[in-house]
């Protein structure tokens, strides 16, 4: 056996430049703590988070809206504890009906 192709120290330059650029792009591509697959797969997050707050953003300006409106319609309030609360004024018989299926 040739035990001289076993011996790194006696193979050519390129071939020893070529794997050892092999190493480096497969360590910085799957192995290091910032390798591109992770920072790929945080920017796929960081746009869904993104989007997220937007969504979030539009529901509290909505309910922000209602708030206001409670504050300043006194119908929709009674209208409201009337409906969800079952709130009845002083006097007044609330029936309930019952859909039957």
């Amino acid at each position: 056996m040739n035990f001289e192709l076993l011996n790194p120290l006696r193979w050519r330059k390129s071939f020893l430049a070529l794997i050892l650029g092999g190493i480096v792009v497969v360590w910085f591509t799957f192995i290091d703590t910032y390798s591109i697959w992770t920072r790929v797969e945080l920017n796929q997050r960081k746009a869904e988070l993104k989007e997220q707050k937007e969504q979030l953003k539009s529901e509290t300006q909505v309910l922000k809206q209602k708030i206001e409106n409670l504050k300043t319609d006194p119908f929709l309030l009674e209208r409201i504890a009337r409906e969800e609360y079952g709130m009845k004024r002083e006097g007044e018989t609330v029936y309930k009906i019952r859909e039957v299926d």
